[in-house]
């Protein structure tokens, strides 16, 4: 029996090539509408979550695009590959794939509710009060600002400060890295708006509050409140018709 060469990609990068070699052999044409994300979770027998973000990844590489309440739609092969490079689904990456948004999002639960209990238990009134003034920013800035994204980091950035450990420091830092990696902003690209913002600030605010009032518990499950509710926006039904 011959040895084969174990798949170590991950899930999503597997669908996503499985879908662009379809699209690269005419299964699917330009124009055409692809099924439907529960569609194509049940007959591939994966979760709607990885089907999503291999949707994301394929928008992101200019093979689909994807429409709010109207459903996704098949481009065409994109200009590296009309190009007559090697093709996904049949090439060799070189590199592993990005991680996938809800990995990182499943990281981020493990660490960030640490990191807000022991900023409350560690917070001085210099670190606390740049957190008052982060959040001050955050609430004069509308959703449409670039800035949003920046006071968003520091705000993250300042909790591993406060818990005075520089290796938190570093994995926040590495984390926030990858929450700027392509696929992981067009994917909150189509779920960002002022409601969701001024959610976000109020869940900002609480965690805040915990850490002025030094309550470990209490920021440790604000921080977690945050994270889930992340990740219910990226795991939402699209808004198919």
């Amino acid at each position: 029996m011959p040895i084969e060469i174990i798949e170590t990609r991950r899930l999503y990068r597997q669908i996503a090539d499985q879908i662009a070699s379809l699209i690269a052999s005419g299964e699917y044409t330009p124009g055409m509408r692809l099924p439907a994300e529960r569609l194509l979770a049940e007959q591939l027998s994966v979760s709607r979550p990885s089907v999503r973000e291999a949707l994301i990844a394929l928008e992101v590489e200019g093979w689909v695009d994807i429409r709010g309440g109207t459903g996704v739609f098949v481009r065409g092969r994109p200009p590296a590959a009309a190009a007559g490079e090697p093709q996904p689904d049949v090439a060799e990456r070189q590199e592993p794939a990005p991680v996938g948004p809800i990995e990182l999002l499943d990281a981020r639960d493990m660490v960030e509710p640490e990191v807000a209990a022991l900023a409350a238990k560690n917070g001085t009134e210099e670190t606390i009060g740049t957190l008052s003034r982060i959040l001050g920013e955050m609430v004069c800035c509308a959703s449409t600002d670039p800035r949003h994204m920046d006071l968003d980091h520091q705000f993250h950035a300042s909790l591993a400060d406060a818990t005075g450990n520089g290796a938190l420091v570093q994995v926040m830092e590495t984390l926030w890295a990858m929450r700027l990696a392509p696929l992981y902003v067009q994917l909150q690209n189509h779920f960002h708006n002022e409601a969701v913002w001024q959610q976000a600030i109020l869940e900002h605010r609480e965690i805040y509050e915990a850490v002025r009032n030094h309550d470990a518990k209490t920021a440790r499950a604000a921080m977690h409140r945050h994270v889930a509710n992340a990740r219910k926006r990226y795991v939402s039904n699209w808004q198919e018709s």
